[in-house]
This record gives structure tokens, sequence and C-alpha cells, in this order.
């Protein structure tokens, strides 16, 4: 608190023959309050968000690396007294013939949902950039498969792709093809729920490229047509390069929810026939929840992996974009 003092006030008195005299008044201290330091305000702001990160995000990645890490029962589970085995739990992991395959069609899953995602998403942010008529109307139709429950997506591509009553076999059955088993033939599982995972992921990358292509100025556009560029010449030259900044962003997050897609692969197929869906997302919860006696340790192990490879893209993303802007 910083304290000032003011000067005596001198304060004018008659005395009995009437003649003014100044009488002084005493010295009279006053307070000043200290404004609040910025730091706290700082710090009231940042206390909601940072509660939130603790409680939903790091405590929830802890526990699932301390059950990693012990020999956990249903018993011990409830108990609390699970015993250490360090990492007993990943090498059962990897020891495990479902390992393999997993990480393959996990691979797969991810890098196809990509491409297509990615390319389909891209063709129609060019498509709807065009600015015609009903083309916001069309634009918001497509976000439909965005919007729709998961589960309710994943139901009505299990009706569609049903061997007996699905249309999809309908239609192929009209042009002269015979039924696919799309959902019960290992050939055709992973098929199935790639088919379904991309028609639910490209709204989310037509949203993001489109507003990556209205911050790219129609000047350039114009000037490379006065060139004599054609549309693919000023696609390659201009919009492509323009947008890597987003496509970067739109990749990444991508990546990250393709490779924790559980539900639609568990609806569809759950895995299945004989593991020939099943992903490490899958896999992890069929370890801890999808037997009779769940192996908590191993479940989270797998769960583990995902993590990592999902950290280990967005550090790669960020170096890169490091490098580009220092370059």
């Amino acid at each position: 608190m910083n304290r000032t003092t003011r000067a005596p006030i001198a304060l004018p008195v008659r005395d009995g023959n009437g003649a003014a005299t100044a009488v002084p008044t005493p010295a009279r201290t006053t307070t000043r309050r200290r404004p609040a330091s910025p730091q706290w305000a700082a710090w009231a702001f940042l206390a909601p968000v940072t509660l939130y990160l603790a409680l939903f995000y790091a405590y929830p990645l802890y526990r699932n690396l301390d059950l990693s890490l012990r020999h956990y029962t249903v018993r011990s589970f409830v108990r609390g007294d699970a015993p250490f085995t360090g990492l007993a739990n990943y090498r059962t992991v990897f020891d495990d013939p479902t390992f393999a395959p997993a990480l393959w069609h996990t691979a797969v899953f991810t890098a196809v949902c990509l491409v297509f995602q990615y390319a389909i998403g891209l063709a129609l942010a060019v498509f709807f950039n065009q600015h015609f008529r009903l083309s916001a109307t069309l634009r918001a139709l497509f976000l439909v498969p965005w919007l729709l429950p998961l589960i309710v997506s994943a139901s009505t591509w299990s009706w569609m792709l049903n061997s007996d009553s699905g249309i999809v076999n309908a239609l192929l059955h009209a042009i002269g093809i015979g039924p696919v088993n799309w959902l019960t033939s290992p050939t055709w599982s992973l098929t199935s729920v790639i088919i379904a995972n991309i028609w639910i992921g490209v709204p989310f990358n037509l949203v993001v490229l489109y507003s990556g292509l209205q911050s790219i100025p129609t000047s350039l556009y114009e000037a490379a047509a006065l060139d004599g560029a054609g549309p693919w010449r000023r696609f390659w030259s201009i919009t492509f390069p323009l947008l890597r900044p987003v496509s970067a962003i739109t990749l990444l997050l991508g990546l990250v929810y393709t490779l924790k897609v559980f539900d639609i692969i568990w609806i569809m197929t759950k895995g299945g026939p004989a593991d020939s869906s099943t992903t490490f997302a899958t896999w992890s919860y069929q370890l801890g929840f999808g037997n009779l006696l769940p192996a908590f340790g191993p479940g989270a192990a797998v769960g583990n992996l995902l993590v990592v490879a999902a950290l280990v893209f967005g550090l790669v993303y960020v170096r890169v974009q490091r490098k580009q802007a220092l370059s």
C-alpha cells in the first residue's frame, strides 16, 4: 500500500480584536490502493482451462499409463492393489498373434481414409468455390454425414451393405453382378468400414479446405488467366501451394481422428470376421472389455501405442511447420 501525506493547511482564525491569525491544521494521511497485478488476472482466466485439462486429459492419460504397467484383474482393479509388472504388458501385446494384423489394418485404414477424404474434400471445395447458383444449399447438404451421430451412420451403412437385403447388393444385382458379402467376408470387411469412414470424414475436409480457399486472393487467378494459364495450371501453381498450411493441419487432425476410430468398425463388423478388420482401437476395447476375464493391462498398452503414434505425428508436424516458418 502506498501512503501519501498532505502538507498542513493554515486556516484563518480571528482573535478578540478582530485580527485574523493563521492556525495550521494537523496533517492528514491518505492511503492509495495499488492496482491489481495483471498476472493474477491472467492466472484467473487460465485456471478453468488448466483444471479441465488436468481432470479430463492429464489424469486419464496417467491412469492409462498406470494400467499398462501393472497386472490388473477385476479384483485388483476394485481394491487398487495390482502388482507392478513394468513392461510385461507391452511384451504380451507384441508377442500376441493379433498384433501384426492389427498394426497392418490400422495403417491401411488410416492411410486410405486420409488420402480419399482429403482428395474428395479438396475436389468438392474447389467445385463449390465457383459460387454457382445453389452452391450454398448443396454445400450444406454435404455436411449431413458429419452432423449425424456415428451410431446412426454406422447402422445405415450396415443396412446398405447387408448381404441379403442391402441396397448395394440390390444395385449390383440390377447390373448383373452377384452379391458381395461386404460385412461377413474377410476379404471385404476392411474395405466396407473404410468406405463408411471416408463418407463420414469428407465433410470435415470440405469445410476446412473451403475456408482455406476463401483466403486466396482472386487477383492471383485473374493474373494467371491473363498469362494464359488453364484451370489445371492455376490449381497446381496457385491453389495447391497456397493451401499447404491448411492441408497440413487438415491431414494431421484427420490422422489423429482416424487412428482412434472405433464406433464405425465395432458397429459394422466388431473387428471381424476372424480379425480381418481389427485395428488397435477395436483390439484395445476387446482386451479390456470384450471378454469375461478382461485384460486391463494389455488393453491399456495397446491404447498407449495409439497415443504415442498420434504424438509422433504431431511432433513431426510441429517440426515441419517450424522449418517452414524459419525458411
